[in-house]
């Protein structure tokens, strides 16, 4: 316990340098899949992944959390559990196979028939690897979990483009979708060495499972209320309305979907380690959530006010009606960047009942908000999304905290940091941009304005807002060298 901040800041660090990795994978496979496929490719696979993709949230039955969050462990446990994920992973590979031409006939599109069967196959390569991955963040094995989650979005996005080039259209991203799972699935095996045992009916899970299920319905609340849009979008106006929105969203959610995933597995498991240190349990969230938003905010704002060249650099001319999605959807992507962090502070407290509620009032919420918007077509779909999550903000906000050592003062104190620093970088950088007109391409003017943006940004938060040293406690603590930490199972 003793080392665990310096393996906590050393994980969260190869998390990030994983996740900007991914981040820029992504965009450049965004950049070339964007020229080589047209956006009705891209709505064709969105049509799917929105509707079966609610079965994904069910591959793990929140057992990977469960084995995580737990003081202590036993193999039997997790052995175990690796076959009930293997029984689920089954169970949602074959009702994906059954529901394939209810999916096309949903949207009158009988190619979804194929798509939607192969990307079955995907739910048996995540359940292969979900325990073997969640032994790996036990014991704070961030950098190894980087390397493999890197090595494998890099392959799938390898394997589309040359699919892509070759003329396979939208199989292109059918493969960029189930090979990554199965990549990471074998190195996860090869890392741990963990070889699962027979499964016994004796061993103490019901616990697990119960706090699974709820991790597991918590999950499917939150998909149901973040893709239903998609699905009506695919339905109401077409593939090519739902490939541009979805694009949109993919692009402009990116940073934030990152670095809270970046920070996620790794906050969680050192915060699970203090439940019984409620001091440490609140220093240590209210500097992981400083970190975090200060790192989503700006990322945010340069997708929402450099819209016009970002799309035109990294999608091209044929993307242009997303750039006013661009602008609707980023106080949505803020707001998300204030309450995502609370999962971690809920789930490692065992405050699942709470988590749920939260997750339930907002998807409601936001449904009611994007229904109302959903004759305008994307453009009102992405207004209602923002109108309503930027009027709950606060009161979740305070919601969350309600009953733990953590206030909402200290929330606001900890985000107002970020968030003005942010707003007096965007004023900047909007000057530069008026100054500089039409006179670059948008290449270089994307880059200076991000350039401007972020040095700004960085200058007023450390010497402004006094958060130097909070950055220059993590680099120390990235230099000490720490041992190596407890055993495979039983940590």
């Amino acid at each position: 316990m003793n080392d665990l901040k310096e393996r906590t800041i050393r994980g969260g660090f190869a998390r990030v340098c994983s996740q900007a990795a991914n981040f820029l994978l992504r965009i450049g496979s965004l950049m070339v899949l964007a020229r080589l496929l047209e956006p009705k490719d891209f709505g064709i696979v969105g049509m799917v992944t929105a509707l079966i993709g609610v079965l994904n949230l069910f591959r793990d039955f929140g057992l990977s959390t469960a084995t995580v969050q737990r003081k202590t462990v036993t193999d039997e446990q997790i052995s175990t559990l690796f076959w009930i994920n293997m029984l689920v992973g089954t169970v949602l590979a074959v009702i994906s196979v059954a529901v394939a031409p209810f999916v096309a006939a949903f949207y009158h599109e009988p190619r979804l028939i194929g798509v939607t069967m192969a990307m079955a196959a995907g739910f048996l390569f995540n359940a292969a690897g979900v325990q073997h991955s969640a032994l790996l963040q036990r014991q704070l094995r961030f950098t190894a979990l980087a390397i493999i989650d890197c090595s494998s979005i890099f392959v799938g996005i390898a394997v589309a483009i040359s699919m892509a080039l070759a003329g396979y259209g939208y199989w292109a991203l059918v493969a960029m979708t189930i090979i990554p799972p199965a990549v990471s699935s074998i190195c996860f095996w090869c890392l741990t060495a963990w070889i699962p045992g027979i499964p016994s009916k004796q061993t103490e899970i019901r616990s697990m499972l119960r706090f699974g299920v709820t991790i597991t319905l918590n999950g499917l609340i939150v998909y149901i209320a973040y893709n239903l849009e998609k699905v009506l979008l695919g339905r109401f106006w077409g593939p090519t309305a739902l490939g541009i929105y979805g694009r949109s969203y993919q692009l402009i959610n990116l940073p934030t979907e990152n670095l809270n995933s970046a920070a996620s597995g790794v906050v969680f498991a050192a915060l699970s380690r203090l439940q019984d240190d409620p001091n440490r349990l609140k220093s240590y969230f209210l500097k992981a959530y400083s970190l975090v938003l200060g790192l989503t905010m700006p990322c945010t704002i340069v997708f929402a006010l450099f819209a016009n060249d970002l799309i035109g650099v990294v999608l091209g001319p044929k993307w242009k009606d997303a750039v006013p999605l661009l602008h609707l959807l980023a106080p949505a992507i803020v707001v998300f960047g204030l309450i995502n962090p609370f999962w971690w502070l809920h789930i490692s407290l065992g405050m699942v009942r709470r988590s749920l509620q939260v997750a339930a009032v907002t998807g409601s919420l936001v449904i009611a908000g994007y229904l109302l918007g959903l004759s305008h077509g994307p453009k009102g779909v992405a207004f209602g999304y923002s109108a309503v999550l930027t009027l709950w903000a606060i009161p979740c906000l305070a919601w969350c905290v309600h009953g733990t050592l953590i206030s909402l003062r200290d929330i606001i104190l900890t985000a107002s940091r970020p968030l003005l620093s942010t707003v007096a970088a965007a004023v900047i950088a909007i000057g530069v941009q008026a100054f500089l007109g039409q006179s670059l391409s948008q290449l270089p003017k994307l880059v200076l304005e991000v350039t401007v943006l972020l040095g700004a940004y960085v200058g007023i938060l450390f010497y402004v807002m006094g958060q130097r040293a909070v950055y220059w406690d993590l680099l120390r603590g990235l230099r000490r060298r720490s041992p190596v930490g407890d055993s495979l199972v039983s940590a």
